[in-house]
């Protein structure tokens, strides 16, 4: 069904925050070149992703889709776990 919708731009991120209810923080990290001094400029966006079922945890690399808007901040939805953060030793 999602191929009816067009192309939607997609991006992959680590979960930095999952603390309330299907909503995730996605911080995206890429490289961009400065247009003047042709330098490689590291950059993150952080985007609040839906994520319906809940199963994403913080430290997980995630790909999200956009989509309409869900709410105020959340445009993008989570589309599938990448890889699964490992558990924290104590």
């Amino acid at each position: 069904m999602a191929s009816e919708r067009g192309n939607r731009k997609s991006l992959t991120g680590t979960v930095i925050r999952a603390q309330t209810a299907k909503t995730v923080v996605v911080e995206v990290r890429t490289m961009v070149q400065h247009p003047k001094y042709k330098k490689y400029v590291r950059t993150r966006r952080r985007l609040a992703a839906h994520d319906e079922q809940g199963k994403c945890g913080v430290g997980d690399r995630v790909q999200i889709i956009e989509s309409r808007p869900i709410s105020k901040t959340k445009r993008w939805r989570v589309a599938r776990v990448v890889v699964k953060a490992k558990a924290a030793v104590q």
